[in-house]
C-alpha cells in the first residue's frame, strides 16, 4: 500500500530535488529524508502499487506498461556520427516509480575488485577511454553490505572462489535451485568450473511486510504482486515516505535545470500530468534519472553560463556509453524442465571474469542459467530460426520446446569509447516538444571477441549436459540498450570526468548526479547494485557536505 507522504509547494525551497525513483533515487530519498531533510522526488512515470501489477504480456510488453514508451518517448540511432540518424527504438528504462528496479530480473552480484583497476593491471586499450574508478572496491564493500541487509538480498556467501571480500553473509539464504540451475552446475563441474547458487534481490524469507518469492517465474519485464523483488518501490521508498520529509511526486518529466547568475543551481523545470510547467525550488539537485536520461536532462539545461549543456565543461555528458555485452545460448533436454517458473535465475559462474588476459583481449564475464521468458515470449521468439511458425506444427513444437528448454546467458564488459554516446537529435521532438534522444555507436573489437569466446563457454555448458539442440543469435553489434552506464563518468579531473568521487558535478557545486551514468568501467553486467551501493555512499557524502553548510545557493 502506498506511504502517504508530505505534500510540499512548488515555491517551498526543499533541500533536495531527486530527479527520478529508481535503483539510485530511491536509496537517496530513503537516505536524506531519513537524515532530516525535506526532499522531494520527482519521477516521470505513475505511482503503481503492487495490486496493479499482473501477468498481462501483451500490457506489459506491446504496451510499455512499465518502461519507457516509444510514441511517447522517440529515439534514433546511427553507428557513427557521420551517419544518418535513424528513429528507432533503442533504448529501455523503466518509467514508473522505482524504475527499471521494478522490472528487470535481480540478478545481483557485486562488483569485483578488478572492476574498480582495470586500467591499471590491463594497460591502456586503444581506441578507449580507458580508466580506473577515482574509488576502489574496499570503499564500497560497507555499502555492498548495506544494499543486502536493506534493499533484500538473498544468496550464499562464500559459495564462488572467486567473490570478492565480504564483511558480512547475505541478508537471506539463497532461492531453491531450478531445474536448469541443476543441469547447469552439473555440467559446469563436469568441465571443471565452479557454478553457485545466484545472489537475487528477491526475498527467499518474508520480511519487513514482504512476502517471500512464490515462484511465478514472472520476474524479467514485470512488477512483483507480493512485493518479494527488492525494488526501490518495494523496499525503501515506503521508509522515505513515512519520514513524513519526503514527497514522491510522479508523472513528473523534468525537462532542464535552472542555475542563477552564480552557476549554482536553483530547482528543476518539469512538465506535470497535464502537460502544464512547473518549476520546483531545490537548495541541492540530485539527479538519477538513468544513464539516458540523466545527460539528456543536462544537454536540454544549456544557458549563456553552460553553452554545451550544464556541468559539460569537459564536454564528456553523454560519452563513454556502455551498455554491457549479452547473448543468449538455447537448448532443449529429453525430459520436461519447467524452468519458465520460478525466478529468472538460480546458478551462475565467474571463472571466465577475466578471461580477456588470457586470450588476447580485454574482458570478461559470467555466465548464468535461465528461462526469463513468458508463455507468449516464448511463442513469438523462443523458438529457434528453422521452427515452424504457423500450424499444428508449430503448436506442437511450442508444446514441447516450452517445458524442456532453458538458456545459458553470458553478461560481458563493454569498453568506454567517448564516441559512443547519447546526444540530442537535432531533428525529432518527443511527445513534449524536446529533442530526441539520439544514440551513437559502435561496439569495440574487444567487446564483440569477449561475446564470442563466452558464447563458447555456452554452447559448452549445454554439450556437457547433452542438450538434443541448441540456437543462438549470432555474435552482432549492439543497436538497443538497457544497461546504459558511463555517460557522466566519475573522476578526480574536471577535464576527463562529469563528477567527482562524490557523485558532485566539477562545474556546479550543488548538483550531484548518481545512477549508471556516473560508472568509469562497465563491470561484467548486472549493475543495479553497484548503483545502489554507489547512491548509499553519495548519500553519506552529500549529507556530510550539506551538514557543514558546503551546498549553499
Amino acid at each position: 500500500m502506498r506511504q502517504a507522504g508530505p505534500k510540499f509547494e512548488t515555491t517551498d525551497e526543499v533541500d533536495f530535488v531527486i530527479v527520478g525513483s529508481g535503483a539510485a533515487g530511491g536509496v537517496l530519498a530513503k537516505e536524506l529524508s531519513s537524515n532530516g531533510f525535506r526532499v522531494v522526488v520527482l519521477e516521470q512515470g505513475p505511482y503503481l502499487t503492487p495490486d496493479q501489477f499482473d501477468h498481462d504480456d501483451l500490457h506489459v510488453f506491446f504496451e510499455n506498461a512499465l518502461t519507457n514508451k516509444p510514441q511517447l518517448q522517440p529515439t534514433t540511432f546511427r553507428k557513427t556520427s557521420q551517419d544518418k540518424a535513424n528513429p528507432q527504438p533503442a533504448v529501455m528504462y523503466g518509467r514508473c516509480v522505482g524504475g527499471s528496479s521494478v522490472h528487470f530480473t535481480a540478478n545481483y552480484w557485486r562488483f569485483h575488485e578488478i572492476d574498480f583497476i582495470e586500467r591499471s593491471k590491463h594497460g591502456p586499450v586503444a581506441g578507449t577511454g580507458f580508466a580506473d574508478w577515482p574509488i576502489p572496491y574496499a570503499d564500497l564493500e560497507p555499502y555492498y553490505t548495506k544494499v543486502e541487509w536493506e534493499v533484500g538480498v538473498s544468496g550464499l556467501a562464500g559459495a564462488s572462489p572467486f567473490d570478492p571480500p565480504r564483511s558480512k553473509p547475505y541478508a537471506y539464504p539463497p532461492l531453491p535451485v531450478k531445474s536448469g540451475g541443476v543441469i547447469f552446475e552439473r555440467a559446469a563441474q563436469k568441465l571443471g568450473w565452479h557454478p553457485f547458487p545466484a545472489p537475487m534481490a528477491i526475498l527467499s524469507k518474508p520480511a519487513a511486510g514482504r512476502g517471500a518469492c512464490v515462484h511465478c517465474g514472472y520476474c524479467l519485464g514485470f512488477g512483483c504482486e507480493v512485493g518479494a523483488k527488492s525494488s526501490t518501490l518495494a523496499s525503501v521508498i515506503p521508509i522515505a515516505e513515512r519520514t513524513g520529509r519526503c514527497e514522491i511526486r510522479p508523472d513528473s518529466n523534468v525537462f532542464r535545470i535552472e542555475t542563477n547568475e552564480r552557476g549554482r543551481v536553483t530547482g528543476v523545470a518539469y512538465f506535470d500530468s497535464q502537460k502544464r510547467q512547473q518549476f520546483q525550488k531545490a537548495k541541492v539537485v540530485v539527479v538519477s534519472a538513468n544513464g539516458a536520461e540523466t545527460p539528456r536532462l543536462l544537454l536540454l539545461s544549456a544557458s549563456k553560463l553552460f553553452p554545451n549543456g550544464l556541468a559539460n565543461s569537459s564536454g564528456l555528458v553523454g560519452k563513454y556509453l556502455m551498455p554491457n555485452s549479452f547473448l543468449e545460448v538455447f537448448g532443449v533436454y529429453e525430459h520436461p524442465l519447467n524452468d519458465y517458473k520460478g525466478a529468472a535465475v538460480s546458478r551462475i559462474l565467474h571463472d571466465f571474469y577475466e578471461a580477456g588476459a588470457q586470450n588476447g583481449y580485454c574482458g570478461g564475464g559470467g555466465l548464468d542459467s535461465r528461462l526469463a521468458v513468458t508463455p507468449v515470449g516464448f511463442g513469438l521468439g523462443g523458438l529457434p530460426s528453422d521452427a515452424p511458425t504457423w500450424g499444428s506444427a508449430y503448436k506442437s513444437l511450442l508444446r514441447e520446446y516450452f517445458t524442456r528448454t532453458m538458456s545459458v546467458s553470458t553478461h560481458g564488459t563493454s569498453l568506454p569509447v567517448e564516441s559512443n554516446s547519447f546526444s540530442l537529435d537535432p531533428d525529432l521532438k518527443d511527445a513534449w516538444g524536446l529533442p530526441a534522444l539520439r544514440v551513437t555507436f559502435t561496439d569495440h573489437p574487444d567487446d564483440l571477441k569477449n561475446t564470442a569466446f563466452l558464447m563458447a563457454r555456452a554452447l559448452e555448458i549445454h554439450q556437457a549436459a547433452g542438450a538434443r539442440k541448441t540456437w543462438h543469435q549470432p555474435v552482432q553489434e549492439t543497436q538497443f540498450f538497457v544497461h546504459l552506464l558511463g555517460t557522466c563518468r566519475m573522476g578526480n579531473d574536471s577535464k576527463t570526468s562529469v563528477i567527482n568521487a562524490d557523485h558532485r558535478a566539477h562545474d556546479v557545486p550543488n548538483l550531484f548526479l548518481c545512477d549508471g551514468s556516473s560508472f568509469v568501467t562497465s563491470g561484467r553486467g548486472q549493475p543495479t547494485m553497484t548503483i545502489q551501493a554507489l547512491a548509499y555512499r553519495a548519500a553519506d557524502r552529500i549529507t556530510a557536505l550539506a551538514k557543514r553548510g558546503d551546498l549553499s545557493v
